[in-house]
């Protein structure tokens, strides 16, 4: 479950993104699932048609009541995807999905009633968005630092107790654990370039890798870690060398890519990455000539792989794209959502062909058995004995050569 914030001039500066005026393909029926009103006295509908909520400015009025104090920007919309791997929730599950988010970031906290006024509203399967005003009853305005980070904690908490993620149980550490670090720490470059850590699970080895410069990625395939996209080419290696060295003397066992090791004689100077361009044509003519189910396993792997393969660089990409969006401008929150909605499908088709791999080394495995079948019966069938005794059996009675009757002996003579 992934969390995305953005902010607007006002809530109905997002009726076209909510009901898809700006891609009308969509035809969008939004629906509200939710909602808080604090101090307003008008009666308003919690649920149906969020329309007379977005456009009537009952989000918005306690933004409007603190004039020139209140933001430029004074609207909160906090988007959530859920797992595509996993069913949908249902509304009522959304809807506390909501309540949890605008609590744990102070939007609307439980039991303030000057907390402040939001509404969460469903336009597609797997999402809701959550709009709110960041200025309370009160009229002190919410402070949105660090929102992104509680309500991406929480999203993780709500994955756990859904059962769509596994539960970490807190741990003290402790001296033994420095002394005695396990899973070993694997430090690689993938076919596309990126610079990837895996294995890394406790806090001392992710407190150096981000230290080295590492960013950590978390979602619902775990905890990963992996140099920014930014990262120039020519200090990679010199990154991941001064990451495995930190580890190493806080002894960890780390296996280092050869091509990545610095102190290795000639270093990686030199070598030459793939482009985007030069990886997908080189894994397309490997798809090509793909001469047993094997090689096409291996050769979709490096597409499918949900730690690094080049779909997984994809919906990272579109992902940035979104967040970038609304870092340039503010009011491109349409363009984001656009771009969010982009990186789903493309999250939605990696589980969507998740055990496709796995199938095809079944296929593999199996053309292997019916290949050695059909050479155990060809051995059988060129085996003298079955010869022997096939001849014997097809040779007809007539060619039998005659033998002579020789009477039975009784024991008893004449």
């Amino acid at each position: 479950m992934i969390a995305h914030l953005q902010r607007a001039t006002s809530t109905a500066a997002l009726i076209p993104v909510l009901y898809g005026h700006d891609a009308p393909r969509f035809r969008l029926r939004p629906r509200l699932i939710g909602a808080d009103y604090r101090g307003s006295h008008q009666q308003l509908p919690l649920f149906g048609d969020p329309r007379e909520v977005l456009g009537g400015g009952v989000l918005d009025a306690p933004a409007a009541r603190t004039g020139a104090r209140a933001s430029a920007r004074p609207v909160w919309l906090c988007s959530v995807r859920s797992d595509p791997r996993h069913p949908d929730l249902t509304d009522t599950q959304w809807a506390d999905v909501a309540r949890r988010l605008v609590a744990v970031t102070g939007i609307a906290p439980a039991g303030d009633p000057d907390g402040c006024r939001w509404a969460a509203i469903r336009n597609l399967d797997r999402s809701v968005h959550i709009v709110a005003t960041v200025v309370r009853e009160d009229g002190s305005i919410h402070s949105t630092y660090r929102d992104a980070f509680h309500a991406q904690a929480e999203c993780h908490r709500i994955a756990a107790d859904l059962g769509h993620l596994a539960r970490t149980v807190p741990s003290v550490t402790t001296a033994k654990d420095y002394r005695m670090p396990t899973p070993p720490i694997a430090i690689g470059l993938e076919p596309s370039g990126a610079v990837v850590a895996k294995g890394a699970s406790d806090d001392l080895a992710t407190a150096l890798l981000k230290h080295a410069g590492f960013a950590e990625k978390g979602d619902w395939y775990g905890r990963r870690y992996r140099l920014p996209t930014t990262t120039a080419p020519a200090d990679r290696a010199a990154v991941a060398t001064h990451a495995a060295e930190m580890l190493r003397a806080a002894r960890y066992d780390v296996d280092l890519d050869p091509r990545l090791d610095t102190a290795l004689p000639g270093g990686p100077a030199g070598r030459h990455q793939l482009s985007a361009d030069e990886q997908l044509l080189q894994v397309t003519d490997q798809i090509r000539g793909a001469a047993s189910f094997g090689e096409l396993a291996e050769a979709l792997d490096q597409v499918l792989d949900p730690d690094s393969g080049i779909l997984d660089r994809v919906h990272d990409m579109l992902e940035a794209a979104s967040e970038q969006a609304t870092d340039l401008d503010p009011e491109q929150y349409a363009l984001s959502d656009r771009l969010g909605v982009a990186a789903d499908f493309v999250s939605t088709a990696q589980s969507e062909l998740a055990g496709l791999v796995d199938e095809i080394q079944y296929a593999q495995s199996r053309e292997a058995f019916d290949t050695r079948s059909a050479t155990a019966d060809a051995a059988r069938a060129a085996s003298p004995a079955v010869t022997a005794r096939g001849t014997a059996a097809s040779a007809p009675l007539s060619a039998a050569p005659p033998q002579a009757v020789v009477p039975r002996q009784t024991g008893r003579t004449r």
